[in-house]
């Protein structure tokens, strides 16, 4: 695979203010390894499961103008075959570039936007750094999706980005949104009234109860213990610098 097709997640990143504490808990908590990357690249760390990169973690500064470094969070990419040409079109459908385009070194062309809910999320150009190597299996993303107060605004400003099919599912706000017949990523309406709009990353374990103290075992704390969903066992939890992530423990039919 040279790139991911546009639309679909491509990759995810961590913005941390304490890189090796990051790195600590989530080799511990993942099994990952970890690829150091040199100063011109702000040492931007590759992290990797059986040798194979699955995700990144990124030094969080303050900026020259005396603004505090954001916090911690994770930032979902989705795939774009033109950094260039995606920004003008978010900027066109209501959305906001926050940061770039710029390259990664000859890896990769990135932007960061936020859509018109708010929401925050990254625009992806693979260049020798096609994306996440492992999907789906313990210790690698296997789902994303967009959480909101309007999923109604952010379902038109996707579809209008990517061209995504949509399903709605009953019983709940959530749109399933589908690329070529296969759901790739969603868009949840509920969001807590009490945090901004986001995209949540889940990353697979094994065993769900079992992810979640290890989190709280590693200085991390649970936001919502375990509960089964429609794709398996789930809990929402964050790291000890406060970013937010899911663990998802994967029935075998969805694997």
């Amino acid at each position: 695979m040279t790139s991911y097709p546009p639309g679909r997640p491509a990759w995810v990143d961590l913005l941390s203010a304490d890189p090796d504490e990051a790195r600590r808990f989530y080799g511990e908590l993942f099994g990952w390894t970890f690829e150091i990357g040199p100063p011109q690249a702000g040492g931007y760390t590759m992290c990797l499961l059986r040798g194979e990169p699955v995700a990144g973690i990124g030094q969080s500064t303050s900026s020259p103008d005396g603004f505090p470094a954001p916090p911690a969070a994770w930032t979902t990419y989705l795939a774009v075959p033109d950094v260039e040409a995606a920004v003008q079109n978010v900027e066109q459908h209501g959305g906001t570039v926050l940061i770039g385009p710029l390259d990664i070194l000859d890896e990769s062309r990135i932007a960061v936007a936020a859509d018109p809910t708010s929401a925050v999320f990254g625009l992806w150009e693979a260049k020798l750094h096609v994306g996440s190597r492992i999907v789906r299996e313990p210790g690698a993303p296997c789902w994303h999706e967009c959480l909101t107060r309007d999923s109604e605004a952010a379902v038109a400003f996707y579809v209008d980005l990517f061209g995504y099919e949509t399903e709605r599912l009953s019983g709940f706000d959530y749109t399933a949104l589908r690329l070529g017949g296969e759901v790739v990523c969603g868009v949840y309406g509920d969001a807590p009234s009490d945090e901004p709009p986001t995209w949540a990353t889940f990353f697979a374990v094994e065993d769900a109860d079992k992810a979640a103290h290890r989190v709280m075992t590693l200085g991390g704390s649970v936001l919502r213990e375990p509960f089964e969903s429609t794709y398996g066992r789930v809990a929402a939890v964050l790291d000890p610098e406060g970013a937010a992530f899911t663990v998802l423990q994967l029935r075998p039919e969805t694997t």
